[in-house]
């Protein structure tokens, strides 16, 4: 089995219910930890999902999400800013590590504002003990492949700044795990495993990523493949699942979470 001492994770928008049944489905499938998303904790308090947490054994890989911050316009540039510092805030309240920001979709990106946006964020979490986990997504303005997210993460050469691995946003752009090439190991946060039945075309991509994802190893991607390029990195920081499905979501939430864990052994095992 492949990355046998990486910590183990689900990502809760793949589960039905509230915040307490999604910690407890997930920490009795054997999940080590979770994402979680600001959308967890607004019905309820952070002080209240910081002790469900803690009931239930279960770690905070990331807190979610930060979207379209880097190169933030003028008219949107100073709430997006406040926006970081209340998801910092509460990443730090929860208990968290790390914060996780998709590089920016807004086609009004001003490019030459994207290092100083993320050095900007990076000394704010730094101030409160907090990593950020940047992801390229497959339709990113700028910062779309893992190249290119490397090189930018490099270019901001902040300590608190590294990258997410995430299956969907390289298979979907139709890239391949050559993609990981000069990347150090210890500057990958974390690794989201997905799969998908057909391959997204352009104009459904985003749809696709966020209704009809399936398990890892249910679909059509190499995830083996990629999987083993990680080993032999010699990465060992968490790897998990972040399934968006509207047909899965409405299963009974332990049953899901079985079976996301169940699917996670069978492609971590899988040659």
């Amino acid at each position: 089995m492949r990355l046998t001492t990486s910590p183990r994770f689900l990502n809760t928008v793949l589960l039905g219910g509230g915040t307490s049944q999604k910690l407890a489905a997930a920490a009795s499938a054997g999940f080590d930890q979770v994402e979680i998303w600001r959308q967890d904790v607004e019905p309820t308090s952070a002080a209240a999902v910081r002790s469900a947490l803690q009931d239930t054994g279960m770690g905070l890989t990331d807190v979610q999400v930060l979207l379209d911050f880097d190169g933030a316009p003028d008219p949107h540039r100073r709430d997006k800013r406040h926006e970081a510092i209340s998801l910092l805030d509460l990443a730090a309240a929860l208990g968290a590590r790390t914060v996780l920001v998709p590089a920016s979709t807004d086609t009004r990106c001003i490019g030459d504002r994207v290092g100083p946006d993320l050095r900007w964020l990076c000394a704010e979490a730094a101030s409160r003990g907090l990593r950020i986990a940047y992801e390229g997504m497959a339709w990113s303005v700028l910062n779309s492949t893992l190249p290119a997210v490397w090189r930018q993460v490099q270019a901001v050469d902040a300590d608190n700044l590294d990258i997410v691995i995430d299956a969907f946003h390289l298979f979907a752009a139709g890239r391949s795990v050559d993609d990981l090439h000069g990347i150090p190991a210890h500057r990958i946060a974390l690794v989201q495993l997905s799969d998908v039945q057909q391959q997204p075309l352009p104009g459904h991509m985003i749809d696709t990523a966020r209704h009809a994802r399936c398990l890892p190893g249910e679909g059509i991607w190499p995830l083996p493949e990629l999987l083993d390029a990680l080993q032999d990195m010699g990465y060992s920081g968490p790897v998990g699942l972040e399934v968006f499905s509207d047909a899965l979501k409405a299963e009974d939430v332990c049953t899901l979470a079985q079976r996301a864990m169940d699917a996670l052994d069978r492609v971590l095992s899988r040659r």
